[in-house]
């Protein structure tokens, strides 16, 4: 298996594409213009954007590598790791900044063993600081795969995660 091989669906409505080729084949114009559009597919596809498929995206485009990796850089909406089965978002918007969430957030990387942006070894959790979920009347609020968790204290952070890891464990 490749690195590029993937089992995640694509964007809403298009066909599941299974490697960044796949992708690419779709953008067949290569316009410069496609570069944020391309590098939002191929993340869609893979989970991630890997050297690999920055490689391949500035081949696609005849552009420098440098180019593509700044322009998905400048742009938090792009990762370059994998996310974990877990997705954890913190929020940091000013209700939930105001009522804790910065000790939340040290008492998931504790325990997570993460900083933001990583995922964990064992790739069941990832850990993301967003500017605000939008769900301020219950700050302060992390969403674990879009499921809310409201009014969390660092001191239920190690329960939420056991119900993330017992459910991963039973399938």
């Amino acid at each position: 298996m490749s690195t590029t091989d993937v089992s995640t669906n694509d964007i809403v409505g298009a066909p599941v594409a299974t490697t960044v080729e796949d992708v690419l084949s779709r953008f067949s114009g290569g316009n410069r213009e496609d570069l944020i559009p391309i590098l939002q597919a191929v993340q869609n596809s893979t989970g991630h954007l890997s050297r690999e498929s920055v490689l391949a995206v500035a081949r696609h485009l005849n552009l420098p590598p440098s180019k593509v990796y700044g322009v998905a850089t400048f742009y938090n909406q792009f990762r370059f790791q994998p996310l974990g089965k877990y997705h954890i978002q913190v929020c940091r918007g000013t209700a939930c900044h105001v009522k804790g969430s910065a000790a939340v957030l040290e008492s998931l990387k504790r325990i997570l063993k993460v900083e933001e942006g990583q995922t964990t070894k064992d790739k069941l959790f990832s850990l993301e600081v967003v500017a605000c979920i939008g769900a301020c009347g219950l700050a302060p609020v992390i969403s674990i795969n879009g499921e809310f968790h409201a009014g969390v204290a660092p001191d239920r952070v190690a329960g939420i995660l056991n119900v993330y890891r017992r459910r991963a464990k039973n399938g």
